[in-house]
Order: structure tokens, then sequence, then C-alpha cells
């Protein structure tokens, strides 16, 4: 038997999956390019590229990716939007507020989990979304709200559209 290589992730999985698949659904060939902010070791780039096609690569200051997934060990700014057509931060932590400022040259699909959008209030998911979509509208950027069916509280997301 080969040994097996076991990547540990914490929340859910299945999380990978449904966020690249829904990628897939909403944007199909439209897209090419894939900016995966604070992506971790790379598995939902992993899956966009091998399922689905894109050419998506992990922005993350962190160097722990899977074997063959494309990284970029820097932090993100908003500044390197241009270059993708698509800018994603599946629980980006403190690359937030870079990830939705990119929403003024790109369409980005955020799920906020901790709170380093406003570090002078306590804010919950709830909170944090609520505080997004009015720094959203104040930019007159168009966006929806989605709700991912993986388990946990931080299965909100943020959609936002080209202007």
């Amino acid at each position: 038997m080969g040994r097996k290589t076991q990547i540990k992730c914490s929340g859910s999985i299945d999380r990978f999956e449904e966020v690249a698949s829904f990628i897939y659904d909403r944007f199909g060939n439209s897209i090419k390019y894939i900016a995966d902010v604070a992506g971790g070791q790379g598995m939902l780039s992993r899956i966009l590229n091998k399922k689905y096609n894109y050419e998506s690569e992990v922005i993350d200051p962190r160097h722990y990716q899977v074997v063959g997934v494309k990284n970029r060990e820097s932090e993100y700014y908003s500044s390197m939007a241009d270059y993708y057509d698509l800018i994603v931060g599946l629980h980006p932590d403190e690359a937030i507020r870079e990830v939705v400022e990119s929403a003024k040259v790109r369409p980005i699909l955020v799920l906020p989990c901790c709170n380093f959008w406003d570090r002078t209030k306590k804010l919950g998911t709830k909170e944090m979304v609520e505080e997004i979509t009015k720094w959203l509208k104040e930019n007159n950027i168009k966006y929806e709200i989605i709700t991912f069916k993986f388990k946990g509280p931080k299965n909100i997301g943020i959609l936002t559209y080209k202007k």
C-alpha cells in the first residue's frame, strides 16, 4: 500500500467543492484567471484548476500549498486585482478589506470569517456582512448575498458584479 497524504483543514471540507461549483455555475467560461486570496493549502484552487479548468492561484504569505497548486507567497493587495477575472476570499482573515476593495475593479466572492473588517467593533458574521454590504452600497457596487449549504456559521458569501 502506498503512503496516504492527509491534508488538515479546519471547518467543513465540503466548502471547497461547493464554492468551486458555485463559481463555475455562475461564471462558466466567461472567466479564466482567479485569485484565491489567503487560500492556505490551495484546496479551492486545486478544484478550480483540475475540475473546472480555471487558472487559479493562491495568494498567501504562508507557504504550504498542496503539490501542483500555483501560489504567490505574498500578501494580497487590491491593486493586484487588475490581473484577475475574479477575486475569491474564502475566509480571507486579515486580507478581507483588500479583497472587498477589489470589487471596485473586479467581481469578488468573499465569505467573511474573523473580524478583520473593523477592529474597533466586535462583529459576528452577520454584522460583518452588514458592514461590508454597507461599504459596497456607499461605493455603488452591485452585490448579492449567497448562503452556501456547507455546515458552519461562516457559510454566507457576498458576490459582487462589475459596475
